[in-house]
């Protein structure tokens, strides 16, 4: 795999100050104090970074994983850095697992005020017209079902804390789709007008529902384009920041959106991509 070090190197010059003010931890912030708090796929990569930037903000957050390795693995490390935490396995796209998500919020720790649906399959690669109807159904019944069944299952115990908030993430591929990922991307794009649906009866409710779509993040599921020298390169040459993006500068974005610091913004799809050309 191409070093982290050397992908950093190759970009412009930067503010690390801005690095370090990055964390809740840095900042003393505790925003989001007694909020609960649920998010998916949350024991690596972006939903992991999103867990514990709100744990560092003040919520009790509840993590999930489709492999109770995965949970063990991140309940251990949050719970040394002294964040409140639960979690259990949960395959979003089982009605039974979302609704034991669901209920160790509630019961063990009083309501359900932050969802952040970050779940998602993906199990074809190729041109768009090759995709099976058996993968196409899956990344669709992930991807956007799930998510969809996810925010109207959590509506309700929102309402009775007075309202929430609810971030869906997306993906710069909703936008310009990738071509060798075309269903996903199309999923994608899915979340992005999910989310200005659901704004209107939400709003009725006090609930607020915005999107995050992430650009290159440096993440597992991005490996393979830093393989290379030359595919970083390739990567790289359309972010005019010239560099990739952390699971952490997803998750600051997202705290921001699951605060009162954001409670004039709903309905939005926000771009986090270093300057990444994008057009819908």
């Amino acid at each position: 795999m191409f070093p982290l070090t050397r992908l950093l190197s190759l970009a412009r010059p930067i503010n690390h100050f801005h690095f370090r003010m990055a964390s809740a931890a840095a900042t003393g912030s505790r925003r989001l104090e007694g909020k609960v708090a649920v998010v998916t796929a949350s024991t690596e990569g972006i939903g992991y970074a999103i867990a514990k930037r709100l744990g560092e903000e003040g919520a009790h957050v509840v993590i999930s994983s489709r492999k109770q390795a995965n949970v063990d693995k991140a309940l251990k490390s949050l719970k040394e850095a002294n964040l409140s935490v639960s979690g259990l396995v949960c395959h979003v796209g089982k009605e039974s697992d979302r609704a034991k998500l669901i209920e160790m919020a509630v019961k063990e720790n009083g309501g359900l005020d932050i969802l952040v649906s970050n779940a998602a399959a993906n199990p074809f690669f190729g041109k768009i017209l090759d995709c099976d109807d058996k993968s196409w159904d899956k990344i669709f019944e992930i991807n956007v079902k799930s998510a969809f069944l996810l925010v109207k299952e959590s509506v309700p115990h929102m309402v009775s804390r007075g309202g929430g908030s609810v971030v869906l993430v997306s993906s710069i591929a909703g936008y310009m789709p990738f071509e060798l990922l075309g269903p996903y991307s199309v999923s994608k794009t899915a979340l992005l007008g999910l989310t200005k649906a659901l704004t209107p009866q939400l709003t009725e409710m006090n609930i607020r529902v915005n999107c995050v779509a992430p650009g290159l993040i440096k993440t597992n599921f991005s490996a393979a384009l830093f393989a290379t020298e030359e595919s970083t390169k390739l990567a790289l040459s359309q972010i005019p920041m010239k560099r990739a993006g952390t699971p952490d500068e997803i998750a600051g974005i997202v705290s921001f959106l699951a605060s009162d610091d954001a409670s004039y913004i709903t309905g939005e799809n926000m771009l986090v991509a270093g300057g990444s050309p994008s057009k819908l």
